[in-house]
């Protein structure tokens, strides 16, 4: 069983059980199945809002939370490709792999922005959000919050990208 099938048949058992609990987040909380559905449907319609279409690629420079893997799910029910960007990158490290990637759209942390943004932007990029460490400060979640908790997952083909995952490069370029 691949494992794209088992996280889509998972989603599948929360459709069914929506109160089953999903993560369990470090100050005790819990996001249940019903919650990453709706949120990661508010994302993936933000995603087709912001013009990103089957194939684009949707790059993610963020601090770990449980709204960077709920983004994570929204892009690929959205039929685009993740690119996660290791946060520790520097600026010359960023232009070469946005460059090389040819990301749509760019989310980082807000006090990157300034500094990637303009990037970004002279590298293609056709918008970029901002998504804070706490995982819920930023353009991104705020505009999210607007769109409809519902989204008809696009059909991908097996074959299909899913994400684009750099090696370090520890040894050349990645």
């Amino acid at each position: 069983m691949s494992g794209d099938f088992q996280v889509f048949t998972q989603l599948q058992i929360g459709a069914r059980e929506p109160q089953r609990v999903f993560l369990r987040l470090p100050d005790g909380a819990a996001l249940t199945y019903g919650e990453l559905l709706r949120w990661s449907a508010q994302l993936a319609n933000l995603l087709r809002a912001e013009g990103i279409v089957p194939g684009d690629r949707v790059a993610v420079q963020v601090e770990k939370s449980a709204t960077a893997v709920v983004l994570y799910l929204a892009v690929l029910r959205a039929g685009a490709v993740y690119l996660p960007l290791n946060t520790a990158y520097t600026l010359a490290e960023l232009e070469f792999f946005i460059g090389d990637a040819r990301p749509a759209l760019l989310v980082c942390d807000p006090a990157a922005a300034d500094g990637l943004a303009p990037l970004a932007r002279g590298l293609g990029v056709r918008g970029v959000h901002t998504l804070g460490a706490d995982g819920r400060s930023g353009t991104l979640a705020a505009a999210a919050g607007t769109q409809a908790i519902e989204f008809a997952d696009v059909a991908r083909e097996r074959g299909d990208l899913a994400a684009i995952l750099y090696t370090s490069g520890t040894t050349g370029r990645s």
